[in-house]
């Protein structure tokens, strides 16, 4: 039986991991150069996707929203004073963790109270916080095509339905830009 949660955050893994090899390719000086923009800097957009990442992991885990959101502020802070390989390690290792959690968590489709201090209550299941995960990444990851788009530089895809290719073996896998 396939997983579609855990399909879904391979997807988000998957994306990610496009966008740190695209950065890579670019001057480094990019990564935390102010800009007027969507966010200030390349580097605070990849610090918020972590950041809410961190916080659905832990509700994932069974914190309360307000636990996960008391630390949001100095996890996006810490994230977004690291450097660039610093981050994709941490990204790496949340990643790990996440996959682990989704796979060996008892029932995703289990319905749970959700209590968002923003929003109020919410009687939701395990596995929108996955889908909410991954569509907020996706979200931001747009947003980061834009702001590289405004500094001169392209994009790569990151969709889904080329996602969906990379199980296919005989499909090659080059980089797809943006322009």
């Amino acid at each position: 039986m396939t997983n579609h949660s855990l399909r879904l955050y391979d997807y988000h893994v998957w994306a990610n991991k496009i966008i740190f090899n695209r950065l890579k390719e670019l001057p480094h000086h990019l990564y935390k150069q102010e800009i007027q923009s969507v966010f200030s800097s390349v580097s605070k957009v990849m610090a918020h996707i972590y950041k809410v990442d961190c916080g659905w992991f832990d509700i994932l885990k069974g914190k309360s929203m307000n636990e996960a959101m008391e630390a949001s502020s100095q996890i996006e802070a810490d994230a977004a004073a690291r450097s660039f390989e610093e981050l994709e390690a941490m990204y790496d290792d949340l990643s790990v963790r996440f996959k682990a959690c989704i796979s060996e968590h008892v029932d995703l489709e289990r319905e749970v109270v959700l209590d968002n201090p923003y929003a109020g209550i919410l009687n939701t299941r395990y596995s929108e916080f996955i889908i909410q995960v991954v569509n907020h990444g996706t979200y931001h990851r747009g947003n980061l095509s834009a702001m590289l788009r405004q500094l001169g530089h392209p994009s790569v895809m990151t969709e889904y339905g080329l996602f969906m290719y990379q199980d296919e073996p005989t499909i090659s896998r080059p980089t797809v830009s943006v322009k």
